[in-house]
């Protein structure tokens, strides 16, 4: 019963995401461990994305996310780019 009323009033929801962000967190920090690439390497490489799609598209530049995931034996790039607008030329 108090297992419902918590869900119900919606107490123990920040303490979940805390817990799941942190778990992610954790998580980025392994597989950059076990990659090999610091930060500052995976800031450029982001850097370096922003400017190759921004000579083709119009992005948003701060709501840019790159980042690695690793799922059994694999790690992907994974990059969240939102596109504001497709450039008519290329200059």
């Amino acid at each position: 019963m108090f297992e419902f009323l918590q869900r119900f009033f919606g107490f123990g929801k920040e303490e979940e995401a805390s817990s799941k962000k942190a778990k992610e967190r954790l998580k980025l920090v392994l597989v950059h461990d076990r990659a090999s690439l610091s930060p500052e390497v995976l800031d450029n490489l982001k850097e370096d994305l922003i400017k190759v799609i921004s000579t083709y598209l119009d992005i948003d530049d701060g709501a840019v996310e790159v980042n690695l995931n690793r799922e059994d034996e694999t790690i992907a790039l994974v990059a969240s780019i939102p596109v504001l607008k497709v450039k008519r030329s290329v200059s």
